[in-house]
């Protein structure tokens, strides 16, 4: 992905600059077709250029998501109670206490005073504000909900961070038991077991089998380091280099999804990011279409977002959304029948916005049966390595207890 300075005109002749983060400039063009403009020129200027015609543009790539939420529910509130959108970031200005989100806003602002709608204001920090964000902003804007509309992208980014925090949590402790457990072992392998080598090879005592082979594991550790460290770089490298082409990164997301348990669980987190992505497009005016179009992009999974792309084809052909995603068969039929209902009901909009939550429900039910599988394993896994460890020692140990003084 790569900034591209564009600059385009609508069907009234009103001239829009701004920068869109793209794979190429042939996808900037199609955007902002796909918008309803017409191309003046789209180019890929240097970073030191960018830098000097907007130097904001690089000291915003990064905001945390409660930062963004946060600003978008006080502008809500705002406007909500009918404060002007100038007056509304005056006020937001007033109060941030960040310097460089401060800048940014200020900057929001001056493009807004000078005539700039909302979304061309905020569409200048694509990192910040996605295209899932703008359209909703631009939808807000063409039908006077904007309000309304921040409302909901606030709900929906809450959400989102909420959902993503608590898988986060949920992996915490079994990740910490794991490299707790593997260093552990390492220093009893490198340090401890060494020193009592040494001195049961003094004393020349025969020791158990156990212990013996525990030595041998020790010292093939100790001399042989360079070696494990190959054995799992290699193929680590080999198999990150793959999945960085198209075909592997394509294959990689199939073969996940037919994993047991974990393939349920991404399957799950991507069902909830469709159809709450699709039901809050659609709930804020943004078209079928186009809210396809955005939602494809917001899809991790690349099997996944690949079926969705040609979703896109199959409506344009008035299809509709249910059929062609039981024919896809990505979706459990659950999902596929309440997106179908809601189509024939008129209430699509608000069916999907059901399915997420349905579906976000059964993630964290999958999520906790998963960590309710794994943390025994593990701990059993790790006590019988431990356990091993330290009943060979303890056997060497009683074997020269017994020798005869």
């Amino acid at each position: 992905m790569a900034f591209f300075k564009y600059k385009a005109t609508d069907i009234t002749g009103t001239v829009i600059e701004g920068v869109m983060e793209a794979k190429e400039e042939r996808s900037v063009i199609t955007i902002l077709q796909n918008r309803g403009y017409i191309p003046i020129s789209v180019a890929s200027p240097t970073v030191e250029k960018m830098s000097r015609e907007n130097p904001l543009l690089f000291l915003f790539q990064r905001v945390p998501q409660q930062q963004v939420i946060n600003f978008t529910r006080e502008l809500s509130g705002l406007l909500k109670a009918g404060i002007p959108i100038d007056r509304s970031l005056k006020t937001l200005i007033s109060i941030e206490g960040k310097k460089r989100f401060k800048k940014m806003l200020e900057n929001i602002l001056g493009s807004i005073e000078k005539g700039s709608s909302v979304s061309n204001a905020l569409e200048v920090f694509p990192i910040v504000f996605p295209p899932f964000y703008i359209n909703l902003i631009r939808a807000g804007e063409a039908s006077a909900t904007l309000d309304a509309t921040l409302r909901r992208l606030s709900d929906f980014l809450s959400r989102s961070r909420e959902l993503r925090n608590y898988i986060i949590s949920a992996m915490i402790y079994p990740a910490i038991l794991t490299i707790f457990s593997g260093f552990s072992i390492i220093i009893l392998l490198t340090f401890v077991i060494p020193k009592f080598a040494a001195t049961f090879s003094e004393m020349g005592q025969a020791i158990p089998l156990s212990t013996m082979v525990l030595m041998r594991i020790s010292e093939t550790v100790r001399n042989y380091w360079w070696v494990f460290i190959l054995f799992l770089l290699v193929p680590y490298l080999l198999f990150y280099t793959y999945k960085r082409t198209s075909a592997g990164r394509l294959s990689w997301d199939q073969l996940k999804l037919k994993m047991p348990v974990i393939g349920t669980i991404i399957r799950n987190t991507e069902i909830v990011r469709f159809a709450r992505s699709m039901g809050t497009l659609l709930k804020g005016g943004v078209p079928v279409l186009k809210s396809i179009d955005i939602v494809s992009n917001t899809i991790t999974n690349r099997f996944i977002s690949k079926a969705v792309i040609r979703l896109y084809e199959s409506v344009r052909h008035g299809e509709g959304l249910g059929l062609p995603l039981k024919k896809e068969g990505i979706f459990p039929p659950m999902a596929v029948e309440m997106i179908i209902v809601g189509e024939e009901t008129g209430r699509l909009e608000e069916m999907l916005l059901e399915v997420a939550d349905t579906f976000e429900t059964h993630l964290k039910e999958n999520a906790k049966r998963f960590l309710s599988i794994m943390e025994p394993l593990l701990i059993i896994f790790m006590g019988m390595v431990v356990g091993f460890i330290v009943v060979s020692m303890l056997l060497a140990i009683f074997s020269v207890n017994e020798i005869p003084f």
